[in-house]
């Protein structure tokens, strides 16, 4: 009865989480940090005054995508300059562009002043109708609203996100657009549209109007026409195909697969425990018999010594009768070794007690335990291994590498130049580079086979705290020095403790030890 009720949770668990991806706000919030606001003002010697603003996002760190209509007015009056506004930080950038195609309302911007913003990913594939979309860009209608004034707007401040779906596959017939019902208003314009991972959908271009002058049904230029546009630019952009899932649906497909590989465990080791025990029985009855007939045989062998001794001793005393005493010497002498040799053979005959002994080494020579399986111990072996992307088990957000080659070497060194301390069961090292605001964890698990990649794309604050603490433990090099090994796994654990609970992409390789 309670197999049947643990199944029927579990069914529950897989109807509840085995629906579409709900947007991970963490991925929500990893791709808010490249939207920017784009700021037009009309300069007049020292003054300035602001001509409008727009949204856009960054498809490399130092190139803003958004819609040509945002920056039309720009082109046509020298006087207008262009400003780009990040959602964090502390500085605003210049902008001029670069790039400009108003049949499919696209613009690029290359920034200026030494600009640098982390850049989004492409979503390549279909875009399911009905999908989950999500909005993010400066809408003007809530800038008003909060009363901001020229001031704010040039400051650094989070975009908006709103939720929505795709609605009908429907386009325009100027150009290829995605039709969708998150809201969006007068400054959404050039902002991205994005899905429940984080990756590029569209930009969002113009909407359609209701009473109250902002967009019921929004339309965004379809990515398939950004990526046209780009490589048009010349700008190489991250792409990926991969259906997006949710960080929840890895988890609990990740629970499944560990319950499985358990179940089978323990079903082998029945198994193995199962053949054992027969073996041993089958062991026992043998050794059993052996003993048996070892303790008769020396038994007799005794016992026939024993009679052996009485005939001497009796043949002795008729020569000492006879007057024959150097014969009846000898005689008894022979009596008595035979009696101390009967004693002796009985006494060395095997005891009952050691049935248990023959058996546990029999048992060894045709069981022989496996070093190590029961322990639970690392033990890695050296060597090349060629590791492939097994995408049912990854969660790719914003890149893809189909294989990687690695070469292991026992104490955590990989590649011969990169050393990795001990995490537990895996061996691991985290990478906090100073160009991008990506923390990403690379683990090997020798036992498994398994390489695993973890990233974390985080704002700049979070970034900075990670860079900070980085630097208190310093690079190292592959070293058999034990400080270093264990300054390499406290940099992990230190590290691990700033980053958020659920990681924004999770890359598992499975790996073959290759020839050498």
């Amino acid at each position: 009865m309670i197999k049947k009720l643990a199944l029927v949770f579990t069914l529950a668990l897989t109807v509840l989480f085995a629906g579409p991806a709900h947007a991970d706000p963490a991925d929500i919030a990893a791709a808010s940090r490249s939207v920017v606001r784009v700021v037009l003002a009309a300069t007049d010697g020292d003054k300035v005054a602001f001509v409008g603003h727009g949204s856009g996002f960054a498809v490399a760190p130092d190139k803003i995508v958004t819609n040509a209509h945002v920056v039309e007015i720009a082109r046509q009056e020298k006087s207008v300059v262009i400003g780009i506004v990040p959602s964090q930080g502390g500085t605003s950038y210049g902008g001029r562009v670069i790039a400009y195609s108003p049949g499919n309302d696209l613009a690029l911007i290359q920034l200026q002043d030494g600009g640098r913003l982390p850049p989004m990913t492409v979503f390549s594939g279909p875009v399911a109708d009905g999908a989950d979309v999500v909005a993010v860009g400066y809408p003007g209608s809530v800038d008003r609203a909060q009363g901001l004034n020229l001031d704010d707007l040039i400051n650094p401040m989070s975009p908006v996100k709103t939720r929505g779906s795709v609605s009908g596959g429907r386009s325009t017939k100027q150009f290829d657009t995605i039709l969708h019902t998150a809201p969006i208003a007068s400054g959404n314009s050039g902002g991205p549209l994005i899905d429940n991972c984080g990756r590029i959908l569209g930009a969002n271009s113009f909407g359609s109007l209701s009473d109250g002058n902002d967009a019921e049904f929004g339309f965004a230029v379809s990515s398939r026409e950004i990526l046209s546009f780009l490589r048009k630019a010349g700008v190489k952009v991250g792409l990926t195909a991969t259906p997006c899932r949710s960080a929840a649906d890895i988890s609990l497909q990740e629970q499944r697969r560990e319950a499985a590989a358990r179940a089978k465990i323990e079903a082998a080791q029945k198994a193995e425990a199962a053949q054992r025990q027969q073996t041993e029985a089958k062991l026992r009855t043998s050794i059993s018999q052996d003993i048996i007939t070892e303790r008769e045989n020396q038994m007799a062998i005794a016992a026939l010594m024993l009679v052996l001794s009485l005939v001497a001793i009796g043949g002795a005393g008729y020569l000492m009768i006879q007057d024959k005493r150097t014969p009846a010497i000898g005689t008894a002498g022979g009596a008595a070794l035979l009696l101390v040799g009967a004693i002796l053979v009985f006494l060395s005959r095997p005891a009952f007690s050691e049935i248990d002994d023959r058996v546990a080494v029999a048992l060894k020579e045709q069981l022989p335990d496996q070093d190590g399986a029961e322990s639970g111990q690392i033990i890695a072996t050296s060597g090349k291994y060629q590791c492939r992307l097994n995408p049912q088990r990854s969660r790719i957000t914003v890149s893809q590498a189909d294989s990687l080659d690695i070469d292991w070497a026992e104490g955590g060194c990989i590649n011969g130049r990169t050393q990795y301390g001990r995490d537990g069961a895996k061996w691991s090292r985290i990478f906090v580079p100073n160009e991008e605001q990506t923390v990403t964890i690379s683990s090997f698990d020798p036992d498994r086979r398994e390489f695993t990649t973890e990233r974390y794309l985080l704002g700049l604050a979070a970034m900075t705290k990670a860079r900070d603490i980085r630097k208190q433990y310093g690079n190292r090099a592959c070293t058999a020095d034990e400080k270093a090994l264990s300054d390499v796994t406290d940099m992990v654990k230190a590290i691990r403790t700033e980053l958020p609970m659920q990681t924004n992409e999770r890359l598992v390789y499975e790996c073959e030890k290759t020839a050498q």
